[in-house]
């Protein structure tokens, strides 16, 4: 089962969901705003990639809270990460023990189609 980490209305999200609903992949969506990803998770994650990876430093939320200003070590980052969900770059997806962070046409198919 795919899992896919995001919220609804996140145009990378929709790409990724009518992916694989093209493909007749079976996929379930964790939506952080109802369902927040922890530090565990969040640790998880990246044993297979890296922080630059998965921090969103383009959006919105990351200017907002001024963030760069901040010059944040690691751990302070990944505490932020799991305080603000917003901050992660989106989709995450969890498939068969591997991470596919943020929606990419030709690594999908890779992923996922024989």
């Amino acid at each position: 089962m795919v899992t896919v980490y995001g919220i609804k209305n996140c145009d990378s999200v929709k790409k990724a969901l009518t992916f694989f609903k093209t493909h007749g992949i079976s996929y379930e969506l964790v939506d952080f705003k109802s369902t927040h990803a922890d530090c565990a998770t969040i640790k998880r994650w990246l044993e297979q990639t890296d922080l630059k990876t998965l921090m969103n430093s383009r959006g919105t939320t990351y200017r907002t809270l001024g963030l760069k200003a901040m010059d944040l070590d690691d751990a302070a980052k990944i505490e932020w990460l799991a305080k603000e969900n917003m901050l992660i770059k989106r989709p995450v997806v969890e498939y068969g023990g591997t991470i596919l962070v943020g929606f990419d046409q030709s690594r999908y198919e890779g992923v996922f189609l024989p």
